[in-house]
């Protein structure tokens, strides 16, 4: 095999690769050779099968596999031998000549071939000593704890009926029958529906018209819907609900005790502290996770600045620009609307794209030569976590896509990987702690990770559908989590 370098500029490679004709027909004679003594041929007793009338039944199909064999292969051992890293798989030319094909299938022609990728720069990792972070810390007060205990047992409340109209407080059964412009659209019904008047689950001016009212009354009430409202084909629209109160009941009176715990599957009001707690301390312990990852990727994108291989950094590219797109499609607005212009956000979101792809190559760097290993134990929790966001009907489907797709079950690798590489280099750099209110903690950074400015009014948009799964256009502003911290604790 003939290896000659034809292009070598930046991080760009292209290789003429040939193999002569006699090599390939040593290949081909092997072939033969091993499928002479397998082969059943009517006439012919096993073994006994002539060279020639086997080349001239399977040499073409067998020559087809040398060729399939030579191009799997060639690109793997010339960039070992060169001793580089492709950044995606090698791009292969080769003749699309029916003719000039036919002559290399039939042994009459060297077979040529070139590939063509980009290599992965070598990145010298740097000394960590220079690096420093600061920590945020909140400490979560009882008064904290005891509010969302509180939230909590609120699930946990009685109700009794109750005579008369409806008051803030109160807990109305209703149907209802939502209408745009007089006619009812999808979604937009609800029977036997338990609302909490004042607990603000259903979107703004719904539940307050609710007030006053009593068990067999009926109204039409008229609402607008959230301009980021999950249902884009309803956002900022004016609707109108035909409801009729089918009951009203006056709650009890609200304990917090052992029993009240116990009624939400625990077994003391200490263990659904601490579970709430945790939770708490979680949800406010991954803020600090990601302000100070943001640190830290802020000071290695500083210190180093390379040319990142253009195919990888046009795929970051590619995903982010259909992301935004999507979102703000979803949202039923334009880039005009989110105050800049479609050149100025395809700009910002390249310099995203490099800063992306950069930073992913020294992570990799970094923990390849720290021994940052991802267990198959670890992978298959990320996929057991990942299908089980799927409706139950797909889970089987999409576990059986994964397992079966490398390059799938690589994008549950690579996120498991970057953490323990940042884990690692926690263990190495300067980190103080820094004690924060809940405010500082919570107070929107410049985050370079995070879409840009055209993203922002998007993201937003994003979070709140977030919040409801299903693109569904009942008046429900999100689902209530009551009960979360008790089933969550179990």
């Amino acid at each position: 095999m003939q290896v000659t370098e034809t292009l070598n500029t930046g991080l760009k490679r292209e290789i003429k690769v040939k193999v002569p004709a006699g090599d390939m027909e040593a290949r081909l004679v092997k072939r033969l050779t091993d499928a002479k003594d397998k082969v059943r041929i009517n006439g012919f007793r096993p073994g006994k099968v002539p060279m020639q009338h086997l080349r001239k039944m399977y040499g073409k199909s067998f020559m087809a596999e040398v060729v399939n064999e030579v191009l799997s292969n060639s690109a793997r051992d010339i960039l070992s031998e060169r001793g580089e890293k492709a950044a995606m798989q090698p791009e292969i030319k080769m003749t699309e000549d029916e003719k000039e094909a036919e002559k290399i299938l039939s042994g009459n022609a060297d077979f040529e071939f070139d590939l063509a990728y980009e290599v992965i720069p070598a990145i010298e990792i740097k000394d960590f000593s220079d690096i420093k972070v600061t920590r945020p810390v909140y400490d979560v007060p009882d008064t904290e704890v005891d509010e969302q205990v509180q939230r909590v047992a609120e699930s946990a409340r009685s109700y009794e009926p109750k005579e008369g109209k409806a008051a803030d407080g109160d807990r109305v059964t209703i149907d209802y029958l939502g209408k745009l412009n007089g006619e009812a659209f999808d979604g937009g019904a609800g029977q036997d529906q338990p609302l909490v008047l004042g607990s603000k689950e259903f979107i703004p001016g719904f539940e307050d018209q609710l007030v006053g009212l009593k068990a067999g009354e009926e109204k039409v009430i008229t609402v607008t819907f959230p301009e980021n409202y999950s249902a884009p084909h309803l956002a900022g629209r004016e609707a109108t609900f035909d409801v009729t109160v089918k009951a009203v009941e006056k709650p009890g009176k609200l304990e917090i005790n052992d029993e009240t715990a116990k009624s939400l599957g625990l077994e003391s009001l200490d263990r659904l502290k601490e579970i709430v707690r945790s939770q708490i301390e979680s949800q406010f312990g991954s803020i600090t996770r990601q302000k100070v990852k943001r640190q830290l990727l802020d000071q290695l994108d500083k210190s180093y600045q390379f040319e990142a291989p253009s195919n990888l950094v046009e795929a970051e590219f590619s995903n982010i620009w259909q992301t935004v797109n999507r979102d703000l499609e979803l949202a039923g607005r334009t880039f005009e609307d989110e105050e800049t212009t479609e050149e100025e956000a395809r700009a910002e979101y390249q310099r995203l794209a490099e800063r992306r792809v950069r930073l992913g190559l020294v992570l990799a760097e970094i923990g390849e030569k720290a021994g940052v290993q991802v267990s198959d134990d670890e992978v298959q929790r990320a996929l057991f976590e990942t299908v089980r966001r799927y409706p139950p009907a797909q889970q089987q489907q999409v576990f059986e896509m994964y397992r079966s797709n490398p390059n799938a079950l690589a994008t549950l690798r690579a996120p498991i990987f970057e953490e323990k590489v940042v884990d690692d280099l926690l263990g190495k750099i300067s980190v103080t702690d820094k004690k924060v209110s809940k405010d500082e903690l919570t107070a929107d950074d410049e985050d370079e990770e995070a879409p840009a400015k055209p993203a922002k009014k998007a993201a937003a948009k994003k979070a709140d559908k977030a919040e409801k799964p299903e693109d569904d256009a009942e008046p429900k502003k999100k689902a209530p989590a009551k009960k979360k911290a008790a089933k969550d604790g179990e």
